[in-house]
């Protein structure tokens, strides 16, 4: 088990130590924000999960067992399946509304510039089996390790390596057509 610099503060806030819960919200709560708010469409959502995140830390820090885990990996596990278990609950839209929908997009003409290939990016992320996006998120944009991100997961290596390999793919499909424009 590597060195953790929060076992400190977890155990801190075990006994009720709000300075302490406010600096592991102050390390940690930029991070488990942008993380749920790529995981989620709307930012009231992933705000409302974070909290939800941070709410667990405070009512679980005396169970914490220093040694099993790094807390951060935990905190990304909670926030994960709190992002999971509100995709769960959404509503899917059906294609009847789908298909009377205008293009949001731009007009052909328009140029690609960053924030249009940012939006297609995010739009393709969002398609994307929710483990699949956990897995691209935590490496790329969270720019965790292979052997952390699975640990956060909760999966093997070789699993991570997979889901990595199947989303990269599939967003390679999606996005091939930026590559002409």
């Amino acid at each position: 088990m590597n060195f953790d610099p929060d076992a400190d503060l977890v155990a801190r806030v075990g006994k009720g130590d709000r300075a302490a819960a406010q600096v592991l919200m102050a390390r940690h709560l930029p991070r488990m924000l942008a993380l749920a708010r790529r995981m989620l469409p709307e930012r009231a959502e992933a705000e409302d999960i974070v909290q939800e995140s941070f709410l667990k830390l405070w009512t679980n820090a005396a169970k914490w067992r220093p040694g099993q885990a790094k807390f951060e990996t935990w905190l990304y596990r909670v926030t994960l399946n709190l992002c999971y278990d509100r995709l769960r609950k959404k509503p899917s839209i059906g294609l009847d509304a789908v298909a009377n929908m205008p293009d949001p997009g731009p007009p052909p003409d328009t140029g690609l510039d960053h924030a249009v290939m940012a939006t297609a990016i995010e739009e393709a992320l969002a398609t994307l089996p929710d483990r699949q996006k956990a897995a691209i998120l935590l490496c790329h944009y969270q720019e965790r390790g292979n052997v952390e991100a699975a640990e956060i997961l909760g999966v093997s290596v070789e699993a991570l390596e997979s889901l990595l390999s199947r989303g990269r793919r599939s967003l390679r499909t999606k996005l091939a057509h930026l590559k002409d424009a």
